[in-house]
């Protein structure tokens, strides 16, 4: 592929040592099919009680490529996408989650889908092709998902059909202009940057990828109710000129 040379991978971690090692491997492995100029992957700990640190300095002291970052604690998803964001030095950034629900390698669809498209960025999607879906959520959990994202097309304008997808393909020039606008550390930081993408003119287009559900969400039932609100919040934050 011409387009992607030099890429920076951001992977959240809060309480990851358990599936970080097989994660790392995977995108090790992965990297080795890429003809890449530059590449560096990013694991933010987001405060863990457990030896996720440790399992990441390990995995760097073998792999010049893996750099830690330390949040000041536990400060939520969104703070360590946008702290891996800003520290960020590829051309084009993908953020994964450290369980790998959508493969690695389906950076491949992103990376195509953007080249042929000539877009700014790319968002995987599970709602476009539900065939490609391995492994489904509990039906609750995908009924309360589906809801959220009519309520927050409606709320937001945002044309998207799947925006809690963690799997997402930015320029550089795109991450930083989000990160440093976004305001929310939680799990409805998706919804924003992606408004905030928007906002600033960024071409951003829905991708469908293969997903499979794994076990040990770190989103309590609670939080996913309270991402409801989440779409108010952006639409509040922009009306106060937050995202300018």
């Amino acid at each position: 592929m011409g387009h992607l040379r030099s890429l920076s991978i951001v992977i959240p971690a809060y309480n990851e040592e358990q599936r970080l090692p097989a994660t790392l491997r995977a995108i090790a492995a992965y990297l080795e099919t890429k003809k890449l100029d530059f590449v560096e992957i990013l694991v933010v700990d987001d405060g863990s009680r457990d030896r996720t640190a440790g399992v990441v300095r390990q995995a760097a002291a073998r792999d010049a490529r893996v750099r830690l970052l330390q949040n000041p604690g536990n400060r939520g998803k969104g703070y360590a996408v946008r702290h891996g964001m800003r520290e960020a030095r590829g051309e084009w950034v993908l953020f994964t989650d450290a369980d790998l629900s959508a493969p690695v390698e389906d950076l491949d669809r992103l990376e195509q889908s953007v080249e042929r498209e000539n877009a700014d960025g790319a968002i995987g999607s599970r709602a476009v092709d539900r065939s490609l879906v391995l492994k489904r959520q509990p039906p609750f959990r995908e009924f309360t998902g589906r809801v959220f994202n009519l309520a927050m097309r409606l709320v937001t304008g945002l044309p998207y059909r799947d925006t809690q997808c963690g799997f997402k393909l930015f320029r550089r020039e795109v991450a930083q202009c989000v990160a440093v606008r976004q305001q929310s550390d939680g799990f409805g930081f998706d919804v924003e940057i992606l408004y905030i993408a928007r906002k600033h003119g960024y071409r951003i287009i829905e991708v469908p990828v293969r997903w499979a559900n794994v076990e040990g969400t770190k989103v309590s039932l609670l939080k996913g109710l309270e991402a409801f609100l989440d779409p108010l919040r952006v639409r509040w934050n922009d009306a106060r000129g937050l995202y300018r």
